[in-house]
């Protein structure tokens, strides 16, 4: 079923010599997303532009990625007790007018920028943790 589903996707010579390292990259990404809960942008965005997408393409395919694999966490987490439902849903609803506005802009902004705000983003999570021990 899965040859079927590929099969019917338009490919070009740069994907099919690199079907084996995209499916790596999947894997680790969707390990960094089930265990720190972050693995698109972390991990799938730098994957995607080492194989060969201009900034804009690694973060939209990288927002695309996300969907299912927070899926499949939200479904471990949730079915293990770990979900606080109430939290969850405002933080939830934010993310759609968020979401909306960034990907809007995503092609609005210089490949430099967005990869400048992107490492800033990680340096500030990389501080919290660290400080948070």
């Amino acid at each position: 079923m899965a040859n079927k589903l590929f099969a019917s996707l338009p490919e070009n010579e740069n994907i099919k010599k690199k079907k084996g390292v995209l499916s790596i990259a999947g894997v680790i990404t969707g390990f960094g997303n089930g265990m720190f809960g972050s693995g698109g942008g972390l991990i799938a965005v730098p994957a995607l532009e080492k194989l060969g997408l201009d900034v804009p393409g690694a973060h939209a395919s990288a927002i695309a990625v996300i969907l299912p694999l927070s899926i499949a966490s939200t479904a471990v987490y949730a079915f293990g007790g770990a979900m606080d439902w109430t939290n969850t849903l405002y933080v939830a609803l934010g993310t759609i007018p968020g979401g909306f506005i960034g990907a809007k802009l995503l092609g609005k902004i210089s490949s430099v920028w967005i990869n400048r705000a992107f490492c800033a983003c990680m340096l500030f999570a990389a501080y919290r943790l660290w400080i948070a021990g």
